[in-house]
């Protein structure tokens, strides 16, 4: 189906926002500018006083986990995770992963998220069933825990969800291999995961170096640091990696960074309340390392929208440096959609610009958050929040419009997710 976004103030590639036409063909943007004559969209969206921005890409979440959304809060990362997070999840069930990955669905569409990059598990193809259900892309990974008694279980389930699901859903659906984090897989653990990964062509999706603690741990067991180890088991060498949060990094891991063309997913909203740290993020830009955000689990955040980790980027790392210049907004922005994109290894997506994928947010730039209109960049990474999305596009299908849902039944979400959640924490 041709669509006409007309008369919208678009942020282009080079930072740009004119007042113009974005014209669909099907999935694609099939142009950007005047309309031609035989052009005859069979859908028109009246774009005035609205932004129009790529489809924002969480790069890293863990969409089943809003059923843990304040649950547990204010803990230590480790203590969070061994005494409330880790029990509460082995009461869950299938229902359980597909009714929390529902609630994310929701929320993402509601905050202008377009595709996202999961790690959870175990029942990972209902959260696959429920991104087609919700029409959203994602890129998914069945968590791997090497250190429990059925990890090479996992390491197979990881497997058939590539098999079943890499590439459904007319391309929105990838599959990557989830190995949690060296210090829940050992090396001979993580030399079993590249093998089975670079079987079947798979990336890898692994938490790194996210605290102090993890650093530490490794130099006690193994006499090296995360990256360095890690990299001997070969995980590195396949198709490509997204690794997590990378908050404590050393010139040694710069040079695996950049050596493996390692992409980094940065959480700020999840790193600052676990107190985990500050990533080195203007460094990681300057030096050309591919760096995305996200999210991180609605029980870290604790919620998914990534409007709101766009401007955690531009303005903790101008703090951090004491410099105002060490994110931009545009930059920021970037991040949260381009740079998303390179991320989880889909190259188009992430821009407004002819041949990539119609993944587009659309925000009501009428309200005072909004005015004066002196640069509309500025005013969404600054200014305004998520609350001015009404309208999502995903691979040129409308999931919302003028904030009207088209895929998503909100009011049984919420009852199924609150009724999910009650017999897990109560």
């Amino acid at each position: 189906m041709k669509m006409l976004i007309k008369n919208v103030t678009a942020v282009l590639p080079d930072g740009s926002t004119p007042v113009t036409n974005i014209m669909i063909d099907k999935n694609k943007i099939a142009g950007i500018g005047e309309v031609p004559e035989d052009f005859r969209p069979a859908k028109v969206i009246d774009g005035t006083n609205h932004l129009a921005i790529p489809g924002f890409v969480n790069a890293h979440t863990h969409a089943s986990m809003t059923l843990l959304r304040s649950y547990a809060d204010d803990m230590a990362l480790m203590d969070w995770l061994n005494k409330e997070i880790w029990p509460a999840e082995a009461k869950m069930n299938d229902e359980d992963i597909y009714w929390g990955a529902m609630l994310a669905m929701l929320e993402m569409v509601r905050t202008g998220t377009t595709t996202y990059a999961d790690m959870y598990g175990p029942w990972m193809e209902r959260v696959a069933e429920a991104t087609i259900d919700a029409g959203l892309r994602g890129v998914l990974s069945r968590g791997i825990i090497g250190v429990a008694p059925d990890g090479e279980q996992k390491i197979q389930e990881n497997a058939d969800l590539f098999r079943q699901f890499n590439g459904a859903a007319d391309g929105r659906l990838k599959v990557m291999f989830g190995p949690h984090a060296p210090y829940t897989c050992p090396p001979k653990f993580l030399e079993k995961v590249a093998a089975a990964a670079q079987d079947l062509g798979a990336e890898i999706h692994i938490h790194m170096h996210e605290t102090m603690d993890e650093i530490n741990g490794s130099l006690k067991e193994y006499g090296e640091r995360p990256f360095t180890w890690v990299e001997k088991t070969g995980l590195f060498d396949g198709k490509g990696t997204l690794a997590a949060h990378c908050v404590h990094l050393d010139d040694s891991d710069f040079a695996i960074l950049k050596k493996h063309n390692i992409r980094v997913a940065h959480n700020p909203g999840s790193n600052m309340k676990l107190a985990s740290g500050v990533a080195p993020v203007p460094r990681l830009l300057q030096e050309g390392i591919v760096t995305a955000l996200g999210t991180d689990g609605t029980s870290s955040n604790n919620n998914l929208d990534m409007l709101e980790e766009v401007n955690l980027a531009a303005m903790l790392h101008k703090v951090n440096e004491a410099d105002p210049l060490a994110v931009p907004a545009f930059t920021a922005l970037q991040m949260g959609t381009e740079f998303g994109g390179k991320a989880v290894g889909i190259e188009d997506i992430g821009r407004l610009e002819k041949g990539y994928k119609a993944d587009i947010t659309l925000l009501n730039m009428q309200g005072p958050a909004w005015c004066p209109r002196n640069n509309p960049v500025s005013l969404l990474v600054y200014s305004a929040n998520a609350s001015s999305v009404d309208t999502v596009i995903v691979d040129g299908n409308v999931l919302m419009e003028k904030n009207e849902l088209k895929t998503l039944d909100e009011e049984r979400i919420l009852f199924e997710a609150q009724r999910c959640a009650d017999r897990i924490t109560k």
